[in-house]
């Protein structure tokens, strides 16, 4: 597959695209799109969300982890990054692990049953 036209264009229509691509549920497709994007702007925690989502989608799990794991470290307070890093572990069978990042998510939604 042609790769140029993942990487063709502004950051603005690479974004818009990956976006479309994600709506479409083309998962693959909007990785392809966001990983460059992510490469160019790594600090910019949307583009690499919408990544982490799109791998999740497409049963990357081990990249998706990846990617959750630097949102959260760049951004430790990222609720929906942790709540994603949790349920990411948790298809992966890392249950105990997956725990603690539920947690930390819950707390910041402000949601304190699961503590």
């Amino acid at each position: 597959m042609d790769t140029t036209y993942y990487d063709h264009g502004t950051g603005t229509e690479r974004w818009e695209r990956a976006q479309l691509f994600f709506g479409a549920r083309d998962y693959a497709a909007a990785a392809r799109v966001l990983a460059g994007l992510v490469e160019e702007v790594p600090e910019q925690t949307g583009p690499r969300l919408l990544l982490a989502r799109s791998y999740y989608h497409s049963a990357q799990l081990r990249r998706a982890e990846t990617e959750l794991r630097a949102i959260v470290e760049l951004d430790p307070v990222e609720h929906y990054a942790r709540l994603m890093l949790g349920r990411t572990l948790e298809r992966q069978g890392r249950h105990e692990e997956a725990e603690r990042h539920l947690r930390v998510a819950s707390a910041l939604a402000g949601d304190f049953e699961r503590l």
